[in-house]
């Protein structure tokens, strides 16, 4: 192992240092002291002698130097024996407390060493002091649970795409092998044969042009917009409408509008696929003789675009669950109708344009959702 400048290091030098040059201070402090102190013979008069303990005679301002020089020269010496064992206590000390209280540490850079796919269960689970350590050792295992959340929720999405995906192959497959198996088939059977395959490859082709318009809106999440322009939520509801009249007309939706101008700046496209993808999901998710209300509107810092619905009921807890993937009625499902991520596009672009989205579940069925978006005279450019 190299020597480097670790933290625990740094942290013993500098405790040694600051006790040492503390140590070494009060020495100084009681050498100085100890000098200006023992000075008796300062109020005697000049010539004066003393008498010593074996008889001889000296004169006081010689013994009174004698005496100085030997105590300071004692204090020194035992101060410096003393600073010196201080120290070496001092250091070796700061070492170990510092090696104590760095621990979580080394268990932070450990567990970030050891982490893999298949080891995001592994957490620090510090019990310490409520300090600092115990704040970062925290933090690193709240970041470690949303990073496996956010592993399982891939893990997921991969797994519902691949099934989405796989069923419609499956049928076209099927579908192809029984009509050349049957040796009887007609120009009908191979008609019928060719519709389907046609209806499950319109069907793969949505759900990869879905899994597109939803990466593309993540990626520009918290980032500058590719194209920026303006646009009014109300024309793109109204496009929206337009393209599932007939769908509404079938199952005789009342509609109720109030579109008033609601600018905002931002992707066209989009902005566009959001008011879509509510008004396509009011009128899937919704019944016979039921009813559809949109409301937009803008106060000049906020636009927003509502889309309500009646429809089957749905459970408040499962609302949150409506924005993930592949989710739908709050349940995890494939082979229904619709892709399961027409919300999960919504999310994704308002939160590529610093906007909101928020959905409430409906007395007796159905869902309002609610698209807030900065004005364009208030947005971010």
């Amino acid at each position: 192992m190299r020597l480097r400048p670790t933290l625990r290091l740094r942290l013993t030098l500098l405790n040694g240092v600051l006790l040492v040059g503390a140590g070494a201070i009060l020495v100084l402090l009681a050498w100085l002291l100890v000098r200006d102190a023992l000075r008796p013979t300062d109020e005697l008069l000049p010539g004066t002698t003393v008498v010593l303990a074996d008889g001889s005679t000296l004169e006081a301002a010689a013994w009174q130097q004698r005496l100085v020089d030997a105590a300071s020269g004692e204090l020194l010496a035992k101060g410096l024996a003393a600073l010196l064992a201080i120290g070496i206590v001092g250091v070796v000390g700061a070492y170990a407390v510092a090696g104590r209280a760095l621990r979580p540490l080394h268990q932070v850079t450990a567990t970030a060493r050891r982490l893999g796919e298949t080891t995001l269960d592994q957490r620090i689970g510090y019990s310490g002091a409520d300090d600092e350590v115990a704040e970062l050792a925290d933090t690193f295992d709240a970041m470690l649970d949303r990073i496996a959340a956010a592993f399982e929720a891939q893990r997921r999405f991969v797994a519902n795409a691949s099934h989405e995906l796989r069923t419609p192959l499956a049928v076209m497959r099927t579908e192809i092998d029984v009509t050349l198996s049957d040796d009887e088939a007609d120009t009908a059977e191979y008609r019928r044969m060719a519709t389907v395959v046609r209806d499950a490859s319109e069907r793969a082709n949505g759900l990869v042009d879905a899994l597109l318009v939803l990466a593309r809106s993540e990626a520009q999440a918290g980032q500058r917009l590719g194209r920026r322009s303006e646009f009014d939520l109300a024309a793109g509801t109204v496009n929206a409408l337009s393209a599932v009249r007939r769908e509404v007309e079938r199952i005789k939706l009342a509609v109720q509008t109030s579109l008033k101008p609601a600018p905002v700046v931002g992707d066209p496209g989009l902005l566009d696929r959001l008011a879509g993808n509510l008004i396509e999901n009011a009128v899937r998710y919704n019944h016979l003789h039921g009813r559809l209300w949109v409301h937009t509107g803008s106060d000049g810092q906020r636009s927003w675009l509502v889309v309500g619905n009646t429809g089957f009921e749905v459970d408040p807890a499962d609302v949150p669950g409506l924005f993930e993937p592949f989710r739908r009625g709050g349940r995890e499902r494939t082979g229904a109708r619709g892709s399961g991520l027409g919300l999960s596009i919504v999310r994704a672009v308002c939160d590529a344009h610093c906007g909101t989205v928020t959905a409430v579940a409906q007395p007796g069925g159905g869902l309002e959702v609610t698209v807030s978006l900065p004005a364009a005279g208030a947005a971010i450019r």
